[in-house]
């Protein structure tokens, strides 16, 4: 079975190389040079596994590895020059799923990345992609909203912002909390954008709910939570 991946690698000879491995197995690869190009394609195009080198430019693979942890399950795959125990732990407590020292051998490579789609698709099969929340039901796999069986059409960062609430009712998330979750290391975005696109998403729940007690909470002075319905 093919899978889509993405590799970040910021040497040229080494994703082509990456590259030629990884289609020879089926799959659809995607590669890019930095960090931040690693975020953005990876939170657009969904992969169903990344490759990533610990040190790209802009943005540390260690970030990026952090910050995606954050957000989805995707396995990820470490590349590392980096060859003490501390460095290779500190990647795993990130939340990598397993890593590669360099040089690595591309039959190894592939072999691990086969090893983590096998695995990443048995607990796809076991777990839920439908997240519920009172009359809301989430569908992470299809980018699906519905609100007492009303669809609900929503921006692609309205739908990362209503997931990360989803995923945690009840729960307080500033909006510090909220922009690094859903726009990482968009630099020029500031807090007050993050008030615009809960306002846009506030108003399309209600407007789905017709009526209905208000799903999206403002806690003033700290942040943004989803109403928990089983909270008295």
């Amino acid at each position: 079975m093919s899978a889509r991946i993405l590799v970040a690698e910021d040497d040229a000879m080494q994703s082509r190389l990456i590259r030629i491995y990884l289609e020879r197995e089926g799959n659809t690869v995607q590669v890019v040079a930095d960090g931040r190009a690693a975020l953005d394609r990876a939170r657009s195009t969904r992969p169903d596994l990344i490759v990533l080198d610990v040190m790209l430019p802009l943005v540390d693979g260690l970030d990026v590895c952090r910050i995606l942890r954050t957000e989805s399950d995707v396995p990820i795959l470490l590349l590392t020059a980096r060859t003490t125990e501390e460095d290779m732990l500190l990647g795993l407590d990130l939340g990598a799923d397993d890593y590669l020292t360099k040089p690595y051998s591309p039959r190894e490579l592939t072999a691990r990345v086969r090893a983590l789609l096998r695995r990443a698709r048995k607990t796809v099969e076991t777990q839920p992609t439908l997240l519920r929340v009172g009359e809301m039901e989430l569908d992470t796999s299809r980018f699906e909203v519905r609100l007492s069986g009303r669809p609900v059409p929503l921006t692609s960062k309205e739908f990362n912002i209503l997931e990360t609430l989803a995923r945690e009712p009840g729960r307080v998330f500033t909006r510090a909390q909220i922009l690094e979750r859903v726009f990482g290391f968009e630099r020029d975005v500031l807090e007050r954008t993050v008030d615009a696109h809960v306002m846009n998403l506030r108003r399309k729940l209600e407007s789905a709910s017709e009526g209905s007690p208000r799903l999206l909470e403002t806690v003033y002075g700290r942040g943004y939570r989803l109403a928990d319905p089983g909270t008295p």
